[in-house]
């Protein structure tokens, strides 16, 4: 349903976008927005104590307020302590996310970071790309510690910032994100880095120079999440990104129109659906995208609940169109009642429009929000084959955000009033299971999971 949108990572540097109007706040400021998000995420959040107990959370609560020493907060320590308290909550769709605003100011003026990014494969943080003048560091070797701190007590520190349900999913973050930020909004700006560096169970030390944010690392890199439209025709089959599930829903249904018409033009036995590096999106956008190759009405839950509240109330009445029967629906609830929310089935395209070969939908680790839901439709529909790596995020998850600021900093929060369940119902603890297992290694320029896929082709 469109305006019902599942995607909760609002990305970096389109941060900068959001601009409060004071960088300085007073301490009594902060504890004040720290009291308000903390009464806000019980009240307003579906479940808030899913995935910790009421006792942890507030004692997480109680140790940041105690840590609030300063007389006075920039927006940077403001956010830092306020986004813990979100990730205490352990819910991906809940959070402070990345302070891109701060990040953006030091960035431009002339900062340094860390010069590695990181990806992490079976519990170890590897090197993904080497931005040092160090040739010795390769991508694939293990970071074991950075000034004299482990990698484990680093990305320990690291993940009191992050929301995510687990650690497989906080390591997707800080993949997402990047390694380099999230050590320097943590750790702060550091000039040299000593760091120990083991292969093949050697160990090598060496000492870093920190390289600049902006000439020497954010103009250099490419963003994890990188997904575009694109339709191309490979040797066994017809490949299609369908880009983020959202934007322009006119420009999308077109080119997912003449994506199909030419799919169907060529008569492609197989089809690769590429939702990888997705940042997810709205139900509409991808389900459309499906019922071309859907062969009967589907759905892309099994359930979807929703839960009002007081806060919510107050939310909905300053900042949404009260006439829109999703929020009049909220409004008519009452305070911290939970209720269906129903969608009407979808329906397929007209035969002689739909794909009716074989379907492959490749997935990975940064298969965020409405892209894992997506796979999950699929694959419980059995309207194709999923292939890849295990998605950060569950298919059945809290979410459907709604967002408001504090009001003192102007920091802006995302919270999840719904829960929804996958069409098959389960609400294990998992992400997208693949049919067909493939590694996404982040390491290297290699496309594993499409050439191996390919190659399975051929071969058959």
């Amino acid at each position: 349903m469109k305006g019902i949108l599942i995607l909760a990572c609002s990305f970096l540097l389109s941060a900068q976008a959001i601009s409060q109007s004071k960088s300085m706040f007073s301490n009594s400021e902060v504890q004040d927005d720290l009291d308000f998000l903390y009464n806000s995420l019980i009240d307003a959040h579906y479940n808030v104590f899913a995935y910790t107990s009421e006792d942890e959370f507030k004692s997480t609560y109680q140790t940041i307020k105690k840590s609030i020493q300063k007389d006075s907060l920039n927006l940077l320590q403001a956010t830092s302590y306020l986004q813990q308290l979100t990730a205490a909550v352990k819910n991906g769709h809940t959070a402070i996310e990345f302070p891109g605003q701060a990040y953006a100011e030091f960035v431009y003026n002339g900062g340094k970071v860390f010069p590695l990014e990181l990806a992490f494969e079976n519990r170890k943080a590897l090197v993904r790309k080497n931005w040092s003048s160090n040739a010795n560091i390769q991508p694939g070797q293990e970071v074991l510690s950075i000034n004299d701190r482990s990698i484990k007590d680093v990305v320990d520190s690291i993940s009191k910032q992050i929301s995510a349900e687990r650690s497989y999913f906080t390591q997707v973050k800080i993949e997402m994100y990047s390694f380099p930020r999230y050590y320097w909004q943590v750790f702060g700006e550091q000039e040299n880095f000593s760091i120990e560096i083991s292969e093949n169970k050697d160990v090598d030390s060496y000492t870093l120079e920190a390289i600049k944010a902006l000439d020497e690392y954010e103009m250099k890199r490419k963003e994890v999440m990188n997904a575009k439209m694109k339709l191309d025709f490979l040797s066994e089959a017809a490949y299609l990104n369908p880009g983020n599930f959202g934007g322009d829903e006119k420009i999308y249904q077109i080119f997912i129109d003449s994506a199909f018409t030419e799919i169907n033009n060529r008569k492609t036995e197989n089809l690769i659906i590429d939702l990888r590096n997705n940042m997810g999106g709205d139900n509409s956008f991808s389900d459309y995208l499906v019922s071309y190759f859907a062969d009967k009405p589907f759905q892309w839950n099994s359930s979807f609940t929703l839960k009002t509240s007081k806060f919510l109330k107050e939310n909905v009445r300053k900042t949404r169109d009260t006439t829109n029967p999703f929020w009049k629906e909220a409004l008519e609830h009452a305070d911290g009642e939970i209720y269906d929310y129903a969608f009407d089935s979808y329906q397929p395209q007209p035969a002689s429009r739909r794909f009716e070969g074989k379907v492959y939908v490749l997935v990975n680790r940064q298969s965020h929000s409405q892209s894992a839901v997506t796979a999950a439709q699929i694959q419980d529909y059995d309207f194709g084959t999923i292939v890849g790596e295990e998605t950060g995020d569950y298919p059945s998850l809290y979410a459907s955000i709604f967002g408001f600021e504090l009001p003192n900093t102007g920091i802006n929060v995302s919270v999840s009033k719904g829960y929804m369940v996958r069409v098959n119902g389960s609400t294990a603890e998992e992400g997208v299971i693949p049919d067909i297992p493939i590694r996404d290694h982040l390491l290297d320029e290699n496309d594993e999971i499409l050439n191996i896929l390919l190659g399975k082709l051929e071969a058959d």
